[in-house]
């Protein structure tokens, strides 16, 4: 399938009639050139680029799908919001739709080149809890990993909560990587627990997730760098949960996050 046949089907919430990685050829190098592809023709229709989503990156869940290592795919005016604790996504259009609860940062400037793990939290201007609603366009979410970063890192839509200034948080990169390893979150649907996870769960920590992305983005040819004012949500701390309209999620992230609650159009 072309990037455009692609797109195509992420618009309308259809399946791919095969996975692309049964094409002889077609691995995760050439999945990031279908995906940069599709992003340029998103950008031509309109679609402006807020920053990213970094997938895989809780290790728990890499035997369940069968994916051993982070990908990442881009995220779009068109796919974020942004609330207060309270919000609403609508999930027309979206295809097998799962929830996952993540952290957010918000990016001040841009790092450094080979970027340490203190040149990037200097970089960062905020953090905050997320939900991330995530897809696949494979009956069953029956993959490999080419296929999900074709499939757009499997992004749908990214509702981020109350954000909070680094500043408020921590001094150091060795003090917010060791407040966000410890947080805590259960997930709920309609007020009962689904799941629970902690941030320890993404690579040891949403920091520790951040510098890996970073360092992969910058060696992925083509590939835009980080700015200032981007989004980018760092991985799920439990399972990913089918979701569907009318349905009402919350998590209940421990201190220094906040609860996050949201409602399904």
């Amino acid at each position: 399938m072309t990037p455009q046949t692609l797109l195509q089907h992420n618009d309308t919430g259809t399946l791919w009639s095969e996975p692309l990685s049964a094409t002889n050829g077609f691995d995760l190098s050439a999945a990031y050139r279908s995906a940069l592809t599709q992003r340029k023709l998103r950008e031509a229709r309109g679609e402006s680029p807020r920053g990213f989503k970094i997938g895989f990156t809780n290790r728990t869940i890499w035997p369940r799908y069968g994916v051993y290592a982070p990908i990442w795919g881009t995220v779009y005016d068109s796919t974020l919001s942004f609330c207060d604790g309270q919000g609403r996504i609508n999930l027309a259009a979206t295809c097998q739709p799962r929830i996952e609860p993540e952290l957010v940062f918000g990016m001040k400037t841009t790092p450094p080149a080979n970027a340490s793990l203190e040149q990037l939290f200097a970089a960062l201007d905020w953090l905050a809890p997320g939900f991330e609603i995530v897809q696949s366009h494979l009956p069953d979410w029956k993959f490999k990993a080419a296929d999900t970063v074709a499939d757009g890192g499997l992004h749908a839509r990214l509702l981020v909560g109350r954000r909070i200034p680094i500043s408020a948080l921590a001094s150091s990169a060795t003090q917010l990587n060791s407040v966000l390893a410890e947080t805590q979150v259960s997930l709920l649907k309609a007020d009962q627990l689904v799941d629970q996870g902690c941030g320890a769960n993404v690579l040891d920590s949403p920091l520790h997730a951040l510098l890996h992305f970073l360092t992969e983005l910058r060696q992925c040819p083509g590939a835009p760098d980080l700015l200032a004012g981007d989004v980018i949500t760092t991985g799920t701390w439990t399972d990913a949960w089918p979701v569907q309209p009318g349905e009402r999620w919350r998590g209940d992230f421990s201190a220094p996050l906040s609860r996050l609650d949201v409602e399904f159009d």
